[in-house]
């Protein structure tokens, strides 16, 4: 597991050069919350479950592998177990950008080296800039330089690449490609500080689609390669070439170490440049697509060559552009390093009947494709297929020929062969990785073993979780693979929901009979009705006969504790009530677009809502609802839950405005003290000796960002994650375990279900019980916080200008460890108490 940065923060700007370094470590953090050792890991689902656009063989070590993430940050290869070790997992939620990785880097000089350009959007309500981490010792440790603009990985275009590329002859050089007009940049200090390559004459023009916030910003310069025979150890590449996302001139190279720059002659026009690979005979390889992709990918495709030497273009094509066939980009792209004449290719969203690879011997002159038709619809396979490591990737379906499930895959950007095996091959999808690792068999005409690669990548954005009192212990909404009933939390799952889903965005389970459930999801079939039941714990599923009123699906869902009545709440629309699982429904009056639903978990006929900035019950089953008056309620909320076994028992979680609990059903609301923000609050299994369930959240809890969890009803807290285990937006839900006292689950965007137990390893400390009860509580709040501190203080300095001592005891860092912790109060109450016992008063 990765290892977070040590030391302060220290930043400076150049803005002469248009550059902005910086070196960080993390701000210390605050030890006024006390804090208890965990062991954390994923609920594993298998097979990755998202986009990873991104392969990175390093060309000088063997078995030193890469991928990377648009939402999931970045692995490293384990050769040793087959399986990938995440490396960014140090990350929290104020800096959960750098989990979208752009770009990657393995250095060819010095293997220990690694680079990753890590940021997720360069939309302007996204507050990190774009950042280059460096390692010395491969993803273990980091450090990061920013730069003064932001990021794509989680954008169009982010399989094109790599953007961020080292020089294999002098390897303090690096460059990268930016998005957003940012041009061309680059490093001589192995990333340390950058500057742009300002004579650099193309910043690109190509955007997506100008009228979506998402979509407007120009791709920008996609890769960069050197062509290292044109100097020699440690010395500068001489010729470098670049491409641009640009369909008029795309392809760029310098002959003078990056001093002067120009568009290379009689190169093609009209498409984008996916990926570029010289090859060591100064073939210059490339795809091209008519869009960036990764989702449509649609339209026209080519693959040309370039002859460095001779300066011809040669169009290697394996479908000419004329062909109806060419129907889509070609964009993965990978040349054998042990043989430059063996070339693989790849289609990006061919989509029908599944994608395409090709494969040629000899330097594109012929090609042949993975399958080829025989008597229609038949298809001839020259590959067998293994999903045994992510069984649900055959997503539940059987279809007609020619298309089959599992397919080849969709958005495969990148393919790549090991230079150091030409058996062994991988590529990305949509959903997983796979690769092979008898690739030259096709070239016997053999069939190819294709089987998942992805064991150790958990890349999902969760957006639901329950753990029901029976049953499984977990049950999961996931977008883009609906969600699953994880029956062994080491195990993934055979199947997701339900197969004509296309996320699952919202999941509830009724509290006193928790066999019963419902799911909330999108789906791309306007027939398929987007709310679902289950009489089995998730096991199986029946669509409901109709939908809510305005849905287009998606959203939330709430079921009353007897499973009588379900609230849906749709995307971008209001709450409505069935208590027929679907048949009819009534809109619930007056709440409106954007309500936070959730029911009481004793009282069937009671749910809460948060609509406006009031807090709403309803005790007619969720037909109507009432504003309860409470008074000073955030403006927002996150998120509403109520607690099992106690009627009435309410918590609102505000990302500002802390947390808030009600125990008169909403009526009156107590902030709880300490907590600065409540992202998602979710309940377990009591303590012992408590019989109040224990409280979890992620958030902020005495200016500390992490995971907490309270024994005592909020009254104190502990936080129960460290340094190395933030995982980026944890946002989205968090439930206890009810039946695991201690265990806890919590959704991230892109790192998908990670949980936590106490590390039976190291047992919690148990602090020393205070002589008297509550002697600490000098205000009488009947709390123990940092009043009481100052009060102490004031008591003892008055006693001490009566009274000499010997030394300092009145400072406040009683035990001299430089802070001010719980430890400080139990010494303070122990000599406040010795003071009183053997002096009078005054």
């Amino acid at each position: 597991m990765s290892k977070k940065f040590t030391g302060k923060i220290k930043a400076v700007a150049f803005a002469a050069a248009f550059a902005v370094t910086a070196i960080f470590a993390p701000s210390i953090s605050s030890q006024a919350v006390s804090s208890v050792p965990y062991k954390w890991d994923n609920v594993v689902i298998g097979g990755g479950g998202g986009f990873m656009p991104g392969i990175i063989f390093n060309e000088t070590e063997k078995d030193l592998i890469y991928a990377r993430a648009d939402i999931g940050g970045a692995y490293r290869w384990d050769p040793s177990t087959e399986t990938w070790i995440p490396l960014l997992d140090h990350f929290q939620m104020d800096e959960y950008s750098y989990y979208g990785v752009e770009s990657l880097a393995t250095d060819p000089v010095d293997p220990d080296r690694v680079y990753i350009a890590a940021g997720m959007y360069t939309n302007d309500w996204l507050p990190n800039m774009g950042a280059i981490l460096r390692s010395n010792d491969r993803g273990e440790t980091w450090e990061k330089s920013i730069l003064p603009f932001k990021f794509g990985g989680n954008m169009p275009g982010r399989s094109m690449g790599e953007r961020l590329a080292i020089d294999p002859n002098d390897n303090s050089i690096l460059y990268f490609g930016a998005r957003c007009g940012n041009g061309l940049w680059r490093s001589t200090d192995y990333g340390v500080t950058w500057s742009q390559v300002t004579n650099f004459p193309n910043v690109g023009t190509y955007i997506y689609d100008p009228n979506y916030d998402y979509t407007k910003d120009i791709i920008g310069v996609v890769w960069v390669a050197f062509d290292k025979s044109s100097s020699t150890p440690g010395k500068p590449t001489k010729n470098i070439y670049v491409g641009v996302a640009d369909k008029n001139e795309s392809i760029y190279r310098s002959t003078d170490g990056g001093a002067t720059w120009e568009a290379v002659p009689g190169q093609p026009t009209g498409l984008l440049p996916h990926h570029g690979v010289l090859a060591s005979n100064g073939m210059l390889f490339i795809t091209y697509g008519d869009t960036c992709g990764p989702y449509d990918g649609g339209g026209k495709g080519q693959v040309w060559k370039y002859n460095t030497s001779t300066g011809k273009w040669t169009d290697i094509s394996p479908l000419p552009y004329s062909s109806a066939d060419n129907r889509f980009c070609f964009a993965g792209l990978a040349v054998d390093k042990q043989n430059p004449d063996n070339l693989i290719v790849s289609s990006m969203n061919a989509w029908w009947p599944d994608e395409f690879i090709f494969r040629s011997t000899d330097g594109g002159a012929t090609w042949k494709n993975i399958w080829e038709w025989g008597m229609y619809p038949e298809r001839i396979l020259h590959y067998e297929q293994d999903i045994s490591a992510a069984p649900w990737l055959d997503w539940g379906v059987e279809k007609p020929l020619p298309e089959i499930n599992p397919k080849l895959g969709w958005m495969i950007g990148d393919i790549e062969i090991d230079p150091f095996n030409s058996d062994r091959m991988m590529y990305v999808t949509g959903a997983t990785i796979y690769g092979t690792d008898n690739l030259t068999d096709w070239d016997k005409g053999g069939k190819v073993k294709i089987e998942v690669k992805a064991t150790g990548i958990e890349e999902c954005a969760v957006l639901g979780l329950v753990s029901p009192p029976e049953g499984a212990p977990l049950v999961s909404a996931v977008g883009d693979i609906v969600g699953f009933v994880h029956e062994d939390l080491n195990v993934g799952p055979n199947k997701f929901h339900v197969s004509s889903y296309s996320s699952g965005t919202g999941i509830d389970y009724a509290e006193l009979t928790p066999n019963f459930m419902a799911l909330v999801a999108k789906s791309d079939s306007y027939e398929v009705k987007k709310i679902s039941f289950s009489y089995d714990g998730g096991k199986n599923w029946f669509q409901a006969p109709s939908e809510a009123p305005n849905s287009a699906g998606g959203g939330s869902v709430a079921v009353s504790a007897d499973g009588k009545s379900v609230i849906w709440t749709p995307e971008n629309s209001s709450p409505a009530v069935t208590t027929n699982n679907g048949n009819s429904w009534k809109v619930c009056t007056p709440l409106g677009m954007n309500t936070r639903v959730a029911s009481d978990r004793v009282n069937g006929e009671k749910f809460y809502a948060f609509y406006d900035g009031k807090f709403y019950i309803s005790t007619d089953g969720g037909v109507t609802f009432t504003d309860t008056k409470a008074p000073e309620l955030p403006e927002e909320v996150n998120g509403i839950k109520a607690v099992p076994g106690k009627e009435g028992h309410v918590w609102l979680a505000a990302r500002e405005g802390g947390l808030w609990k009600s125990t008169d059903s909403g009526a009156t609301f107590e902030k709880i003290s300490d907590v600065d923000t409540a992202h998602v609050v979710g309940f377990g299994k009591a303590a012992p000796g408590q019989d109040y369930m224990a409280v979890y959240i992620t958030g902020k809890v005495d200016d500390v960002l992490g995971f907490f969890r309270s024994d005592d009803a909020g009254k104190t807290w502990v936080r129960i994650n460290d340094d190395e285990h933030g995982y980026g937006a944890v946002d989205t839900a968090i439930t206890g375990d009810p039946r695991v006292y201690g265990r806890v689950y919590i959704a991230t965007n892109g790192r998908g279900i990670i949980y936590g137990e106490p590390d039976s390893n190291t047992p919690e400390p148990t602090p020393e019980p205070t002589p008297t009860a509550m002697v600490g509580d000098l205000n009488g709040d009947k709390k123990i916080n940092s009043t009481d501190v100052t009060f102490m203080k004031r008591y003892i300095l008055k006693i001490i200008d009566d009274l000499p001592v010997e030394d300092d005891m009145w400072a406040a860092d009683i035990n001299g460890d430089g802070k001010i912790t719980s430890t400080d109060l139990t010494y303070l109450n122990r000599y406040v108490l010795k003071i009183i016992t053997e002096f009078p008063k005054k």
